[in-house]
């Protein structure tokens, strides 16, 4: 699937996300989590792939949340990771997962164009403005209090990128945070890829409306997100943009509803509770995309699924789920398992088949 296609085509999209990370999205002590292995990724991708799985999403971290096992302390790096799983799969998207602060925008630039080659233009940009203090500080690097500031070095970044991928000729760029003379940037990469941002803030939110194609909001809410989805369509069309909102979800797919609540339950009594504090110490000081009156209901979802939309229950069940957030307004969801390739086969054998006859999806692939 192009850039395009994937821009413009209308079913609801379904994405694998933080397979790169160890625990994936679950901070547990349980022996079967997450590892988080190239060889596990690869499966997991190539099996997505074949499956009609729309893409694949990383996330960037450079140091972990602590607690017994250290949840997000082993992490694929997303551009060697996005660059290797483009090369071994056929149809899907692979979003690279990029800090702005961390990574210079022209060679980004051709990051991003080098993997678009390699795939035939399957390659995305998932563009983090920064919210993570202890990163910075792992790295040396300053990171600014006011979300003003990391959104419009963040804006300027993004402006620089896109220039590089569209300039054949030198310009020079005299910019807030970046000067730069005589740049350019072969080969060049026109359409744009598909952007991603998640955004809580004002500032965050005033960016992503201007810059990304998707934006990615957590389903707190669903009358509440109907309401926010709204409002941000509006904000985009005033810009003369349209802009699609996806959400993240955690899935524990079982036979029985039973079966499935049983499993949350072991979930949620083996979290890995030193990195469950930790997280939820640095989402509250640092990051605003969850809303803060909301935050407190969110413990369990932080626990199990990072906070994501939970799908849990039989195939019918977890279908019923994704319905609501289709109805809700959202344009598709990512998805996270507490071991991906364990779970994942029986979401795609029980639950793709039911997405597809009520339409989600498509119908073949």
């Amino acid at each position: 699937m192009s850039q395009h296609d994937f821009n413009l085509s209308d079913n609801f999209k379904l994405g694998i996300f933080a397979s790169n990370c160890s625990g994936g999205l679950t901070a547990s002590t349980l022996e079967d989590g997450w590892d988080a292995s190239w060889a596990k990724n690869l499966e997991l991708a190539q099996m997505a792939d074949e499956a009609g799985i729309d893409f694949l999403l990383s996330a960037a971290r450079f140091i972990g949340h602590g607690g017994e096992k250290d949840f997000h302390g082993t992490v694929l790096e997303t551009v060697t990771w996005t660059s290797a799983l483009l090369a071994k799969t056929n149809k899907i998207q692979v979003f690279a997962t990029l800090h702005s602060a961390l990574n210079h925008p022209i060679v980004v630039a051709k990051q991003i164009a080098t993997m678009a080659q390699i795939s035939g233009h399957r390659v995305g940009l998932n563009i983090v403005a920064g919210w993570n203090k202890p990163e910075y500080d792992a790295m040396g690097l300053q990171l600014p209090d006011d979300h003003a500031t990391r959104y419009d070095y963040a804006d300027e970044w993004y402006r620089l990128v896109k220039k590089t991928w569209q300039s054949s000729e030198p310009f020079d760029w005299n910019g807030t945070f970046f000067q730069t003379k005589g740049t350019y940037g072969k080969p060049n990469l026109i359409p744009n890829p598909p952007i991603f941002n998640a955004a809580g803030s004002k500032e965050g939110r005033e960016f992503a409306v201007k810059n990304s194609d998707f934006l990615f909001t957590p389903a707190s809410d669903l009358e509440r997100s109907k309401t926010e989805i709204k409002e941000l369509k509006k904000e985009a069309e005033a810009l003369d943009r349209n802009i699609k909102v996806l959400t993240f979800s955690h899935v524990i797919c079982r036979p029985t509803e039973q079966e499935a609540h049983a499993e949350w339950e072991r979930q949620l009594n083996n979290a890995d509770h030193g990195a469950v504090q930790h997280l939820i110490d640095t989402l509250f000081s640092f990051c605003k995309s969850f809303p803060p009156d909301l935050f407190e209901g969110l413990r369990q979802r932080i626990v199990v699924g990072h906070g994501g939309f939970p799908l849990v229950g039989t195939p019918k069940q977890v279908a019923d789920g994704l319905i609501s957030l289709k109805h809700t307004g959202f344009s598709g969801s990512t998805l996270s398992f507490l071991n991906y390739t364990q779970e994942f086969p029986y979401f795609r054998d029980h639950v793709m088949p039911i997405l597809r006859e009520k339409g989600l999806l498509q119908s073949t692939y």
